[in-house]
């Protein structure tokens, strides 16, 4: 640590002392993740992807090499161990988001997208539905509009506001109970958007719930640094992928169901492993399986759901409350140090979408870095730069086009030419420049995240790469 990172971190600590406690994970970094500081490598993209610790592979390898495991599908013994492993599995995710097994259905998918894809397809829209949804939502929620519009359901979103991002709780409350139209009803939102980092109330569900709609609560971007506990949020459906939360493995996730709602889905066709049998000689001879095995469709991934149980014990070893303290105090700090940069003549070198303090957010952060005549730099230039410099940062719209659309004022009109041709292949690169060329504005953003092992240096090297921009002119 340098002298002026020293001078910071002791002025950190100052004015973030609960950040003191948590020097557990400085330990568990230096053991188990000591690749980050062995290449000198700050990763600011947890929101993109958790980091998996070396003791998760080592662990995960030695469940492997010492058994025989074969497709589940079978009472073998190689069937057996492996439908033993994938109970194991199950059992650690309702322990760890506290979902029991009265209540809720634990459905293994390759990700949040395949579990959010299973509601749309088989929720039992219909003339008279209505899918309403926030601005905010990630695409994999904003797809199911595509289920809803095709069996004729109407499509709603309600709008975040421009200066904050958030959704107007009025607002929901009105949409919630003015909706009518008598069929199925399902409400979607982020428990925290994976563009701003704001974090909505949890109580939206109980509301909704009791005014006969389904609730779709995506905890994809919540659930790394936050605790979540389904028996006490009570949504009907939660999707997760846990490479978010804990690196490895990847294409592995799950859907948390409350089993009535589960219940309602009809799914729009079977596949091995989803039914008890079927026949060729009668279209309409088969049987669904019950609960979560007549939704995982094919083999479940038995040789990687072992590693989730491994990933979920690591989490619970470490406890997600001292994850959490730890990144709000960097957050805290980082957003006051930005937000405080300024160019020789007084202008911001920064600009943040969303929440600018600690109220009800998360520990990921938009901006633009913006050069004294106001315009931001360029974003992927950006990137690239902060790539030389072994920071891993993210830019584009994040799957969240709402939270952009708003954030950088892009208007429908302003977007309709990259949607004229429906035959053409057009980018979002494309997109933003046709935008950009047009209006002058930039629909692009950087996307800062802090996550499981993130320490007061990242932050201080963002930092100061930030400052390195300081009077830069912006390129044209």
């Amino acid at each position: 640590m340098s002298g002026d990172e020293a001078v910071a971190y002791r002025d950190f600590l100052r004015r973030f002392p609960a950040y003191a406690a948590t020097a557990a994970l400085d330990d568990l970094r230096a053991a188990d993740y000591a690749r980050l500081d062995r290449e000198g490598h700050v990763y600011l993209d947890y929101t993109g992807a958790g980091l998996y610790g070396e003791s998760q592979l080592r662990r995960h390898h030695e469940v492997l090499a010492g058994a025989v495991l074969g497709n589940p599908h079978s009472q073998n013994p190689a069937s057996l161990s492996s439908s033993a492993l994938a109970r194991e599995a199950r059992d650690a995710v309702r322990r760890f988001f506290n979902a029991p097994e009265d209540e809720f259905e634990i459905v293994f998918t390759a990700n949040a997208s395949g579990a959010l894809k299973l509601v749309g397809e088989a929720y039992p829209f219909g003339p008279g539905s209505i899918y309403l949804l926030s601005y905010d939502n990630h695409n994999s929620v904003n797809g199911i509009r595509e289920f809803a519009v095709r069996r004729e359901a109407t499509v709603s979103y309600i709008p975040v506001r421009e200066q904050d991002l958030r959704l107007d709780p009025a607002q929901v409350s009105a949409a919630l109970r003015g909706a009518g139209g008598g069929g199925p009803r399902l409400f979607a939102y982020p428990a925290q958007s994976n563009f701003s980092g704001v974090q909505h109330p949890l109580d939206w569900v109980t509301e909704a719930r009791g005014l006969g709609w389904d609730v779709i609560l995506d905890c994809a971007a919540f659930a790394p640094t936050n605790p979540v506990d389904a028996s006490a949020i009570g949504a009907d459906f939660i999707p997760i992928s846990f490479y978010k939360l804990f690196g490895y493995p990847t294409g592995a996730g799950c859907l948390i169901a409350r089993r009535e709602a589960l219940a309602r889905l009809r799914r729009p066709w079977f596949a091995g492993g989803t039914i008890t049998f079927a026949s060729v000689q009668e279209e309409e001879w088969y049987r669904l399986a019950p609960g979560a095995t007549g939704f995982e469709d094919g083999t479940i991934d038995y040789l990687g759901l072992p590693a989730v149980t491994v990933g979920i014990e690591h989490l619970e070893r470490i406890g997600l409350g001292l994850i959490h303290e730890r990144v709000l105090a960097l957050t805290g700090w980082l957003l006051e140090e930005l937000t405080a940069l300024r160019h020789s003549d007084g202008t911001p070198l920064v600009r943040v979408f969303g929440p600018r303090d600690l109220d009800r957010r998360g520990a990921t952060v938009a901006l633009y870095l913006v050069a004294p005549d106001g315009q931001p730099y360029d974003v992927y230039e950006v990137e690239r730069r902060a790539a030389e410099a072994r920071i891993s940062v993210r830019s584009g719209c994040f799957c969240n086009p709402g939270d952009g659309e708003v954030a950088h004022r892009i208007t429908r009109d302003e977007m309709e030419p990259c949607f004229e041709d429906p035959t053409a292949t057009v980018t979002l690169l494309q997109c933003q420049q046709a935008i950009a060329d047009a209006t002058g504005k930039v629909p692009n953003t950087i996307r800062v995240s802090l996550g499981l092992v993130s320490d007061f240096g990242d932050a201080y090297r963002f930092l100061a790469f930030a400052a390195s921009y300081r009077d830069r002119p912006a390129e044209r």
